[in-house]
Order: structure tokens, then sequence, then C-alpha cells
């Protein structure tokens, strides 16, 4: 007995398969080839003699780079094949798979969910995995690895504090389940910041292999005190994973604030796709996020602070703790991090509108918290690069209640007076200090508009001096890099001009 929605959904997949194979100009043997797959196979498939599999599309999706229209058939195709057996995913056995070369795992992850919850300084990860085996053999081990940062943006300071803090076994206490079967593990590597070990499918009394065509669900969790864990919750995708569901739980009193960026082998950091949902109530606040089908070696992290526990600093000697621990506090990047080092991207506009919009919000929301801090009589700046991001865009703001935050989006310098003056300038990235730097009292910048459209804007005296200071570390150049070499960094302490603004 046929099922027409089923079978029209079979030939839509084998009709954009074999559509998207000619375009690349690959022969049904070439493909196969590149899938690792018997060369029959994808001849089989595209007619109709087979059936796809979730590790077939996967792969063909990958090797022709389709844009996603051969995974979105083999979901339609899974989807007219389950109603039609009138049960969930969950309850069916996917199409048994013919014999072929599998040079990957074959382990499907149909859902994992993640979460962290912050309790009197420990954090607790745990994570939940649906396992799915689409290889032909069994499945005896699960690979895991538990890294932590303190201190991400200064890696020399983080490996000392490891070197001397060194994460152990014992403050982990690692646990994991295999349904409702304890797991043991094996370790594989034992560094001082990160661990690397086996979840095997056995304990003392049992074994239990995942076997082809199974499904399990696997959790295991562990905590790490706050002195070793970083702001920071991070999720790689190593194995083909359907769905991935992040959650974050803090107390309300530490008035956390939550945002994340995605990365990838090839290319750099960019924010979250979809925004994070925030839900409070009188104790805990809740920040979820998930993404369906992300795709091989993709990175999400989700960053945090906690504004309650910030240092707020008069500004002036005495106060209490350094000042560039109130700006590290703040999420503000620290010198020696290489992205204050690098040049950034310039936007692509109108079409990465939505990005630059994005980053400039974050931007804002940090100059915002940092003003708070210090008395800034002579204005703020805050440049992309200052809180971890490469791109080309930075926002100032004149002292003074009044005063509105400037948005500079592909910024550059395209005139300036020969007229100059020096003054002390101070850097959110290294707030220790104060050097005197030399600048024009009169630029012009070309910077762009989110329609794409590009202006030049005159600044004279103090802005001035903001703006080109914004603008040099949007090219990877901190204000030290403009100062004579016999020039003498000034101590915070020793500065008397804290919160003055400069007279012109």
């Amino acid at each position: 007995m046929t099922n027409p929605p089923v079978d029209r959904a079979a030939d839509a997949f084998a009709d954009v398969l074999a559509q998207w194979r000619a375009e690349r100009g690959l022969s049904k043997k070439q493909l196969a080839a590149e899938m690792g797959f018997d060369p029959s196979y994808v001849s089989h498939v595209e007619a109709r003699r087979h059936r796809p599999t979730e590790d077939f599309a996967r792969r063909a999706e990958q090797v022709l780079a389709a844009g996603g229209l051969i995974w979105q058939r083999f979901r339609e195709f899974e989807d007219a094949r389950h109603a039609a057996a009138g049960m969930g995913r969950s309850g069916l056995a996917d199409p048994p798979v013919p014999h072929q070369r599998r040079p990957m795992e074959g382990l499907i992850v149909e859902h994992e969910g993640a979460s962290l919850s912050y309790v009197d300084g420990t954090y607790r990860c745990t994570v939940r995995r649906q396992l799915y085996n689409a290889g032909p053999d069994p499945v005896t081990r699960y690979f895991v690895r538990i890294s932590v940062n303190r201190y991400p943006a200064e890696p020399d300071r983080s490996n000392r504090h490891y070197r001397d803090h060194p994460l152990t076994w014992a403050e982990l206490g690692l646990s994991a389940v295999c349904g409702s079967e304890p797991m043991t593990w094996r370790v594989k590597h034992d560094r001082d910041a990160d661990k690397e070990v086996w979840l095997l499918f056995e304990n003392e009394g049992a074994r239990f292999p995942l076997y082809p065509g199974q499904r399990a669900t696997i959790e295991y969790s562990y905590a790490v005190g706050e002195d070793k864990w970083g702001q920071f919750f991070q999720r790689a995708v190593r194995l083909p994973t359907r769905r991935l569901a992040v959650r974050l739980e803090f107390p309300t009193h530490l008035d956390p604030t939550v945002w994340g960026v995605e990365s990838s082998l090839a290319a750099d950091a960019v924010p979250l796709r979809t925004p994070l949902n925030e839900r409070r109530d009188a104790d805990r606040v809740v920040f979820e996020w998930s993404t369906e089908d992300p795709p091989l070696e993709a990175r999400y992290r989700l960053e945090w602070r906690f504004r309650a526990a910030l240092p707020v600093s008069g500004g002036g000697p005495g106060s209490e703790g350094r000042p560039s621990d109130a700006m590290r506090a703040a999420g503000i990047v620290q010198r020696g991090a290489p992205v204050l080092e690098r040049p950034t991207r310039w936007f692509e506009l109108p079409e990465q509108e939505a990005l630059a919009r994005d980053v400039t919000g974050r931007l804002l929301e940090t100059l915002d918290r940092v003003g708070h801090l210090y008395e800034f009589g002579k204005g703020i700046g805050l440049a992309a690069p200052q809180i971890g991001i490469g791109w080309a865009v930075a926002v100032v703001r004149e002292s003074g209640d009044d005063a509105l935050p400037l948005v500079l989006i592909n910024p550059r310098i395209v005139a300036e007076s020969i007229d100059q003056d020096e003054r002390h300038e101070g850097c959110l990235s290294f707030f220790d200090v104060r050097g005197r730097v030399a600048r024009p009292l009169l630029i012009e910048v070309e910077h762009a508009e989110l329609d794409g459209g590009c202006r030049v804007t005159t600044f004279t005296e103090g802005l001035a001096r903001l703006v080109a200071h914004e603008i040099d570390h949007l090219g990877g150049l901190l204000y030290p890099d403009r100062m004579p070499s016999e020039e003498r960094l000034v101590p915070f302490e020793e500065y008397a001009e804290h919160g003055r603004p400069w007279s012109y």
C-alpha cells in the first residue's frame, strides 16, 4: 500500500538532490565518493529505490552547499513519514541503512539541552543529549570536554592562575547517566584548565551499548567555583545536531545582563542571529536561547556581567580597588588581548544593517554601564574591540548630563588641521595610567549611515581628540603607540586632572 504524501516528499528530495548534483557538475559516483558512500547509493536514492536517511541528507547538504534546500526537503520527508505513522519522531525507527563506507562516527545529537546555574559562588553545569546511532557499529563511549578560562582576554594571566590553582576532578564532581543507568568514565586528558573524558556506556553492573538505529538520552553534570569559571558559557557543535538549547540561571539580586556571539572555523564571531529570552521571578533570572540544525563546528558563546556586583568608584585617588578592575568587571577587554591589536572589519551596508545595529546597541549599553563607575569630565568613548567585537563601530559621548552618544560606523579621518595640542588621555582598556598624546585640533571624519550612505562630520578640540582616540582603536592602535618613546605613562594616583574637562 502506497502513501502518497510520503512518496511525494521522497520524490521532492530526490529531485532537489539531482538538481544540485547537476548544478555542481558532479556525477553520481563522484558525489557518492565525496560523501563517503558506496558508489551505487546516490543512484539508488535518485531512482527512489532507497529512501534518504538523516546522515545521507546532512552529508549531501554539506558537499553540495545547497543553502539548506536538501536538508529542508529531508525534514519534509521525515515529517510526512512520522505523520503517516501517527507518532512523534521518538516513536518511529529510521529506515534500515544499506551497507556503505562511513568515515564519520555516525552519531547524531537529536537534541542538546545545556544549562548553567550560579548559586553561592559556584557554577553548576548540566548537559542533556538525546542521541541517535546512524552508523553501522555499536557506540560504547561518548567524548566530553570540560574547559574553564577565568581571564579569557588575558591568556598569560589565565595560564598563571591555573598553574597555581589547577582544576581538579574532586571539585568537579563529574557524574553521568544514560537513561536510568549510571555511566562510568575514563580520563583522556588531564590539564590545569581543561579535562577530557570518555563517558562509557557501562557501569559495574551492566553494559548498554547504543546499537545502530537505537536512541538513548545521556546526562552529565559538574560544578566549578567562580574563582575558576569565567563569565561565559560556550557550546561547540562537534556532531550533527538537530536542536541546541541553552539555559542560564542567576540570582536576581546580582542584576545580570547576558548577550551572545556565534562563530565557526571559517568566520569571526558575530552576534547571535536570534535574541535570548529572559524571565524573572523574585529570586532567579533565567535566560534561554535555542537554534535549529546548527552547522558542524559552529560555536555559540553566551557571556554575562553582574551589574549589581560592579565596584563603583568615585574616580579619585584612594578609591577602593584598582580602576582597571572596575573596567574589567564592567566587561571592558583589557590591554594585551589580541582583539585590541587587530584592525576591525568594515560593515557592508545596508546588507549588514541588523548586525551593525546589534553591535552598536551592545556598545551603548556598555557605555552607559561604565559611565556610572567614574566621573568622565572629559567625555567618554568606546570602540567595538573593547567589548571583544572586531567590527568598525565606536560610540563617543561628550561630558555633560545632556550629552547624547555619537555613533560612528566605518569611520575614517579624511582631513585634519596642522594645528595640534598635547593632552593626557586615558583608556578604559588600561585605566590605571594616563599618557600625554599630540592630536590635531580639528579632524574631518567620513562615516557610514545604516542605509549605505556616507557623510563627513567635522570635530574640534576635545571632541576631535575623543573621536580620533576611538578611530585608532578600530585600526588596532592604542594611545601609547602615538607617544614618544621617552614619554612616561602617569599612574592613576599621580594624575591631578581627574573629572576635570579639557580647557581650550
